[in-house]
């Protein structure tokens, strides 16, 4: 598979297949974390990989109520203490954190595995449930599975409605 299609087949998974995760599989995932660009090189990340059935039940609570997750065999939890903003403004923590999930949630994609990116969750709560660092924060949860379901691609604008070539702005 190559990368366009992985992007073309990524959807957003909320029903998991009762089946484990092949260690090799979540390597191979984790893999594409570890390998994403970070601001300097800094590689500030940490990816916790929640697989106990009784933290994954207690996650729900932490992600707002999205029972959903807790049937999947895997969370993926990513977070980091680089509290610097880039010269451009935006924190290095959450750009890097979410190019770094960006990677894996692709890979997951070449791996038969789906995922759903978790931006409503309880910040305090899944550090406090993980043991955390308070200098970390949390920028991103997934669950990761073999997904249950089939999901039709979502619509997207035209690029002519998101794209503009040097200084003619998008009206």
């Amino acid at each position: 598979m190559d990368v366009m299609r992985a992007i073309l087949e990524r959807r957003s998974i909320r029903r998991y297949q009762d089946r484990p995760i092949e260690e090799s599989v979540l390597a191979k995932v984790l893999e594409a974390g570890r390998l994403a660009p970070s601001a300097r090189n800094e590689q500030d990340w940490r990816f916790i990989v929640v697989k106990d059935a009784g933290l994954r039940a207690k996650m729900v609570d932490a992600c707002l109520g999205q029972s959903f997750i807790q049937d999947a065999p895997v969370h993926l939890v990513v977070c980091a203490n680089n509290v610097r903003d880039m010269a451009c403004g935006q924190p290095a923590r959450t750009v890097d954190c979410c190019i770094a999930l960006s990677f894996m949630m692709l890979e997951a994609v070449e791996c038969g595995l789906g995922t759903c990116w978790l931006g409503s969750f309880d910040n305090q709560a899944v550090k406090s449930l993980l043991h955390i660092p308070d200098d970390y924060q949390v920028v991103a949860v997934t669950p990761l599975g073999y997904p249950d379901e089939q999901v039709e691609a979502r619509p997207r604008k035209a690029l002519d409605q998101v794209v503009a070539y040097d200084d003619g702005w998008i009206k």
